[in-house]
């Protein structure tokens, strides 16, 4: 913890953040997250912070963008601050076209292309998963497409920055109400339901939960640490976060980490159209690997 100040609870309710200060913040969000961090943004900036300066008894945006940049800032809350900072927001079975579009075409497509190999191992990389909705929803799809499939398997990893959200997709307990897209077929295969009425809660079965492997990773790093090629990379309502010459860089990232023939998938208000990206779209905003 920083040195504690006298603390002047009326300072520390609503602490001013200065331009300068928002500059700060912002430059260096966007140069290690690719988060846009327009002007527009900065009262949304301030009032997410404000909440970490409370927690921590500082009383100015500099004295908490001095002590997040010191030795012991970094260890301890540089974390906290991208979790303050970043948008999460998911659903189950979200742009349910999609998942359509997925067992209709790709998957098929990619069992006849790896008829060959010794096993049908389908490799995704569910990008900004949040807090799990997504990876879960394609493992249902994917488990229940293999079940009269013998040789079928697949791997699911599934990275945010955000811890935070990362803790929750791993317990795989959601509300009640947050459940409620995924068709009745799948609820009855996919889902544990508590038996306290007083909570009305569920839980991912654990043979689904332990296809998908959760990890904390920054979409800026150069190097996403995979030992293998992905087939479909699901990245969807993330990039609109990013600028152009962001969302460039990073998709041609996709595109070296994609076997050939392999697929991404974008959120419904995110293009290719200007980017010089070398996929090609089979799909709306379904995109290909098609060397």
């Amino acid at each position: 913890m920083p040195e504690n100040y006298p603390i002047n609870q009326e300072i520390l309710a609503n602490p001013d953040m200065t331009k300068k200060e928002f500059l700060r913040f912002s430059e260096f969000i966007q140069n290690e997250f690719g988060i846009k961090m327009p002007e527009s943004k900065s009262c949304m900036l301030k009032a997410r912070l404000q909440k970490r300066l409370r927690v921590l008894g500082l009383r100015t945006f500099t004295e908490y963008y001095n002590y997040v940049f010191s030795p012991e800032g970094r260890a301890s809350e540089l974390i906290h601050m991208i979790d303050a900072v970043t948008t999460n927001k998911t659903d189950f079975f979200r742009e349910p076209s999609h998942f359509s579009f997925l067992l209709t075409d790709v998957l098929p497509e990619l069992v006849r292309l790896k008829a060959h190999h010794p096993r049908r191992i389908i490799n995704v990389w569910s990008a900004g998963c949040s807090s799990g909705e997504e990876p879960y929803t394609i493992a249902m799809v994917l488990k229940t497409y293999g079940e009269d499939k013998y040789d079928f398997d697949f791997n699911i990893i599934a990275s945010d920055i955000s811890t935070r959200v990362l803790e929750k997709a791993i317990l795989g307990i959601y509300e009640l109400e947050r459940v409620e897209p995924i068709p009745q077929e799948y609820k009855k295969k996919y889902l544990l339901r508590n038996k306290d009425p007083n909570k009305p809660l569920v839980r991912i079965i654990p043979s689904l939960r332990e296809k998908v492997e959760f990890r904390r990773l920054n979409l800026m790093d150069n190097d996403f640490g995979f030992s293998q090629k992905m087939d479909i990379i699901f990245c969807r309502n993330v990039i609109i976060y990013f600028d152009r010459p962001t969302q460039e860089v990073l998709l041609n990232k996709f595109y070296n980490n994609l076997n050939k023939g392999g697929y991404v998938f974008l959120g419904h208000s995110e293009t290719l159209s200007g980017l010089a990206v070398p996929l090609v779209q089979v799909a709306p905003t379904v995109y290909r690997k098609n060397d």
